[in-house]
């Protein structure tokens, strides 16, 4: 029974962890709603740090080492920028679509595949 309830309760948290939050906070400043294109555009890092905090440091970690899911200290290796934006807004495999502005997922795309 205790085995159950705690499957119960930590399948229910990292649900509703995956769900991110998203709110408006960092909005005003994260991009310019310009183009998608190469990886040009400039980073609001602070706007983008406070995104990845409240939507995916719960599952990939805050140091981006990895947790739940997997490690993004080299995701700019492996996809770019736009890519990386889509996975966000779109979500893939076992990762859920994220509940941000497409803006602030340029941005954090932006930031995340700057850290190789």
């Amino acid at each position: 029974m205790k085995k159950w309830l705690l499957t119960l309760l930590f399948g229910g948290t990292l649900v509703l962890s995956a769900c991110g939050g998203g709110g408006d906070e960092g909005a005003e400043d994260a991009g310019d709603g310009g183009d998608n294109g190469g990886g040009t555009e400039e980073v609001d890092t602070a706007a983008a740090e406070q995104t990845y905090e409240q939507t995916c440091a719960s599952c990939h970690g805050g140091d981006m080492e990895g947790n739940v899911g997997p490690a993004l200290t080299d995701v700019g290796s492996n996809y770019s920028a736009d890519e990386v934006s889509q996975i966000i807004q779109n979500g893939k495999g076992s990762m859920p679509a994220q509940n941000v502005e497409p803006q602030d997922a340029d941005n954090l795309a932006q930031w995340l595949t700057s850290k190789e």
